[in-house]
């Protein structure tokens, strides 16, 4: 009698199981899967945007009012991404943004695309993740798949996000299925829409894989499935990691051909022509954005749980994060040559996203040297033509409400030293040589313009 109540048990448990995997194909298959997206911001609203596109319900959601106000009424508040392709998409009734969170029971598929910034002792500070799965756990059913994209260290999506989804009392890879897919967004970056960029997936068992693979090729025409969520949470760590070292190798390099005074710049121009065996990267004041200064560390922390200690990473994060005081110190030297101190000066950055043509200035360096800069005494201003006015930021408050000045001759002059920590296109960069005789260039961007003498300092 137990053996025929445990089979009978048994056949009910794959028949339910059988019946959503065929009501999942179905509605992929007609498109109408209905997805929610959890963080409308650098990764959330072109994800949304790209699934949108393809005639799929999206649901975004999060907790800014601010935001879901302007996404309902078609308002970008994204530089690189316009406010037409959004109205659009709301207009059609493919994109609908809310801050319900009740609404997840209303979905098939759920994005979490949240920050995964560190703590102030460079640690992995998860709180984001935990906090809106905490939020969204109540309204979790049978059938749903989850998929995490937030960077984070290898197991995470195992050890922190799974034990949170099961709190609820589903069970991962029975009735509801989890996934891990970072994201690989660029903003700014007009080769490659984020949509045409291979997804890896990895889920935490084949069939959680085999429904991220249908849920992710609805949008994406190459999905690369590898064999664990640790394995794609890894290579995402990898592949920031890379640019991280290679960043850090150029920026050192900078230093010594400074000191035995190389243009570190034309020595680059000249490596790239080998056609093998090199790939050019360029120095800066610091590392910026959500990635490359931070992914490295959910790595080196992960990695002494097995007491590993990666000594590379580190040394290149240690590189990159002295850069603006390198760049600090060559402000220094060029107002010194002009008799001048920091202490006083009125000192002018120029570019505040981290990257050019984009308004992104998380994690910005620009940050840290306008902090720099107002500590030893300096009068400090901005421009930037993407960011007309600091937002509140977790970081860098202080600046709030800052204001950008105006692009003029009159307004610019004034200024005892300029800085380019960011290269903008938009920046006519001959009007800064009329008008500034104390240039810091951080970016190469006065390379091909007429300046005299002295005038810029490479940093």
């Amino acid at each position: 009698i137990i053996k025929s109540t445990y089979i009978c048990i048994l056949s009910l448990k794959q028949s339910s199981g059988l019946k959503m995997n065929s009501e999942f194909k179905e509605k992929i298959h007609d498109k109408t899967f209905r997805l929610g997206i959890v963080g409308l911001g650098y990764v959330g609203i072109p994800l949304s945007l790209g699934f949108a596109r393809k005639g799929i319900k999206v649901t975004g959601f999060d907790i800014d009012e601010k935001k879901i106000e302007l996404l309902s009424n078609g308002k970008s508040y994204l530089e690189h991404i316009a406010s037409e392709d959004i109205d659009e998409c709301i207009k059609s009734g493919h994109l609908e943004p809310t801050s319900c969170f009740e609404q997840i029971s209303n979905v098939d598929g759920i994005i979490l695309c949240v920050p995964t910034p560190l703590d102030n002792h460079l640690e992995p500070d998860l709180s984001f993740v935990e906090s809106t799965l905490k939020q969204i756990v109540p309204y979790l059913k049978e059938g749903q798949i989850l998929s995490l994209e937030s960077t984070t260290y290898p197991g995470t999506t195992t050890e922190v996000v799974q034990p949170i989804i099961e709190s609820r009392g589903l069970k991962v890879g029975e009735s509801i299925s989890l996934v891990y897919s970072p994201e690989r967004e660029d903003p700014g970056n007009e080769s490659y829409a984020s949509v045409d960029i291979p997804k890896i997936l990895g889920g935490v068992t084949q069939d959680c894989l085999q429904k991220g693979i249908e849920m992710y090729a609805l949008v994406f025409p190459q999905v690369v499935q590898v064999s664990s969520t640790a394995v794609a949470e890894f290579t995402k760590l990898l592949e920031n990691i890379y640019r991280s070292v290679n960043i850090g190798l150029v920026n050192e390099m900078k230093v010594v051909a400074t000191k035995m005074g190389i243009d570190i710049w034309e020595v680059i121009e000249a490596a790239k022509t080998k056609p093998f065996g090199f790939k050019a990267f360029y120095p800066g004041p610091g590392l910026g954005g959500h990635c490359i200064p931070i992914d490295p560390f959910y790595l080196t922390w992960k990695a002494k749980e097995y007491g590993v200690n990666t000594k590379f990473i580190e040394l290149a994060g240690e590189i990159n994060r002295g850069m603006p005081q390198f760049v600090i110190d060559a402000t220094a030297d060029a107002l010194n040559k002009r008799k001048k101190p920091i202490n006083g000066s009125k000192i002018l950055i120029i570019g505040l996203a981290y990257k050019a043509n984009v308004d992104d200035m998380r994690e910005s360096p620009a940050f840290y040297l306008m902090d720099a800069l107002k500590n030893c005494g300096a009068e400090v201003g901005y421009f930037d033509p993407y960011i007309p006015k600091i937002p509140v930021t977790r970081e860098h408050g202080n600046w709030t409400g800052l204001e950008s000045i105006e692009w003029e001759e009159g307004v610019i002059s004034g200024y005892d030293c300029v800085i380019i920590a960011t290269a903008h296109e938009r920046i006519d960069f001959s009007d800064l040589a009329k008008w500034s005789d104390c240039i810091v260039d951080t970016r190469n961007a006065m390379q091909s313009i007429t300046t005299s003498e002295g005038q810029v300092t490479k940093a």
